[in-house]
């Protein structure tokens, strides 16, 4: 199994606060965890960085987290390109891409094919936005006047340019754990589209996945987003992860095992849903009670 990726226009914010050292963590969470959601364990990675002009100290403050990276997601990391390209990109800015390649047991990828109505659905927690959705948290920090090293309105302890760039969750190692003791029928990365994109990607035509967002507080930073930008709450849902980055699909009776090995794992759980039988042509993801995102 393989995979490609890259940040997204989460770089502008890296680029416009000074901030390198953990978009390269986002890099490598990025392709690790839509390898992991097919049941394939990752065994190496490789980067493709593009510049107008190398930057020492920036490319090593990424080329550190992509290492970090790797490291949390027990993948070696076996090379990658480094690429000067003046007249292409402006001074300081620059690109990333990545590439993984993981192995799974024949037999044993994912989805499974016996993914149903009445299996639960669990959700991990996110550890922010994550790395999709910043051209529009970009307009919001824009219409709010804030400069990246303004205290965050959300959590004024830190910056606002260092919240904004929390560094992607890698769910690798504890989703292979559930995965391995047959508990995951199939998982899907929260990604661009959201909790209504993403999770359809994994089911069958005829099962709808049944989303209660009241099961799990929504962040702070997705309420300010929220109230800031003026974002409606089904606009929320697929736009951003709102606090859960991975979701899976368990048998009922195999649900509570999961959430022990996941938790065990470090991961924060919640019980988000279920599968029921889909009627007719409706979306296959259904996320109700958001309207307290509001």
């Amino acid at each position: 199994m393989a995979t490609t990726d890259g940040v997204g226009t989460k770089l502008k914010v890296a680029i416009e606060s000074g901030r390198h050292d953990s978009v390269g963590i986002d890099l490598v969470a990025m392709c690790v965890n839509d390898l992991v959601v097919q049941g394939a364990e990752p065994l190496f990675f490789l980067d493709y960085f593009a510049t107008g002009k190398l930057d020492v100290a920036q490319g090593k403050a990424v080329i550190a987290g992509i290492a970090e990276g790797c490291r949390q997601a027990g993948c070696a990391l076996t090379g990658g390109e480094t690429a000067e390209m003046p007249g292409m990109y402006s001074h300081g800015d620059y690109d990333l891409a990545g590439f993984s390649v993981g192995a799974a047991e024949r037999g044993r990828l994912l989805p499974s094919d016996d993914v149903a109505a009445g299996d639960v659905l669990l959700g991990l927690a996110s550890s922010g936005v994550h790395s999709n959705g910043y051209s529009l948290v970009r307009r919001v920090v824009a219409r709010s006047g804030l400069s990246w090293d303004a205290p965050a309105p959300f959590a004024p302890a830190v910056s606002l340019g260092d919240a904004l760039l929390a560094p992607t969750r890698i769910y690798v190692r504890s989703c292979l754990s559930a995965i391995r003791a047959g508990t995951v029928k199939a998982l899907a990365h929260i990604t661009g589209g959201g909790l209504i994109e993403n999770v359809p990607r994994v089911l069958p035509d005829n099962v709808v996945a049944d989303i209660d967002a009241a099961a799990w507080p929504l962040p702070p930073v997705f309420r300010w987003l929220a109230a800031e930008g003026g974002i409606v709450p089904h606009e929320m849902a697929r736009t951003f992860n709102c606090g859960i980055g991975m979701v899976l699909v368990c048998a009922a009776g195999k649900a509570a095992e999961a959430t022990r090995l996941l938790t065990e794992a470090g991961e924060t759980v919640f019980t988000i849903g279920t599968l029921r039988p889909r009627s007719g042509q409706e979306a296959q993801s259904q996320v109700s009670g958001s309207e307290g995102w509001a």
